[in-house]
């Protein structure tokens, strides 16, 4: 609950401000590439690991700046055995999860830039904003798949949620091809407030406190998969850091629908 306010504050201001400048609204689609930085890949921010593909409703504001409601789709996952890291090799843990992103963004063009008008053909931009992702980690073992939440691999007294907020931020170049329509590229790296993206948060937790349950052998084999030999209660499983990372990547194309001519000088 502690999330959705602030989220429902900024789309009441977002449609407010549609309703007021309904003749200068965009709307834009694309696709690309998806990646994520976490408890199974550490230090590659420009691995991609899946698809993407999103669209959004914005309105221009002026040259300069736009705010827009964006919707995203990803998929990201991990996987030790393909690491080249010894000790993640032997970890063996792995995951895969569709990630499905809603978001109110704010774009500042550097150029006085508008698709409808404006002086410059081109400009770079920079995008930040909030927003809120759904996710599910699921793990691969001997063509079976695990839905990691419900086994909690961390010996957690509950699953953890499948929603988390978001804050996106990244960087972009908008072109003007012809008329209202224009060509855009950008990547956006998305913080999460939580560590569950991957399933894996922090130690191994243990085998005892899942003893009496029906699934305890599942349990124990998805907390720890390891070639070598089960991790020690309290052993690090996780990296520590607090939060995940994903990232999204790609080109795409916009229309502007302009009632009449604004920003044109």
């Amino acid at each position: 609950m502690q999330y959705t306010r602030p989220l429902v504050c900024f789309f009441t201001f977002f449609f407010g401000i549609l309703s007021s400048h309904a003749q200068t609204f965009e709307l834009g689609i694309g696709g690309g590439g998806a990646g994520y930085m976490g408890d199974l890949n550490q230090n590659q921010p420009l691995k991609i690991s899946g698809i993407s593909a999103g669209g959004y409703v914005k309105v221009n504001l002026d040259p300069y700046w736009a705010v827009g409601l964006h919707y995203n789709y990803g998929k990201i996952r991990g996987n030790d055995a393909d690491s080249e890291n010894k000790q993640f090799k032997d970890r063996n843990l792995n995951f895969q999860t569709a990630l499905n992103e809603f978001s109110l963004q704010l774009d500042f063009n550097f150029l006085n830039y508008f698709a409808g008008g404006g002086t410059k053909r081109f400009t770079p931009y920079i995008f930040t904003g909030i927003g809120g992702v759904f996710y599910n980690p699921k793990a691969i073992y001997n063509d079976k798949e695990y839905k990691l939440r419900y086994y909690q691999t961390e010996g957690q007294s509950e699953a953890y949620k499948t929603y988390a907020m978001s804050i996106p931020y990244g960087v972009g170049i908008k072109v003007h091809l012809k008329e209202r329509w224009g060509l855009f590229s950008q990547i956006g790296y998305r913080t999460a407030y939580t560590d569950y993206l991957d399933d894996v948060s922090g130690r191994y937790p243990n085998p005892n406190v899942w003893e009496n349950d029906a699934y305890f052998a599942d349990r124990k084999f998805l907390s720890d998969p390891s070639i070598t030999q089960y991790g020690d209660p309290g052993v690090q499983r996780g990296d520590f850091r607090k939060r995940d990372t994903y990232m999204f990547v790609g080109i795409g194309i916009s229309y502007t629908f302009v009632s009449q001519k604004c920003y044109t000088f």
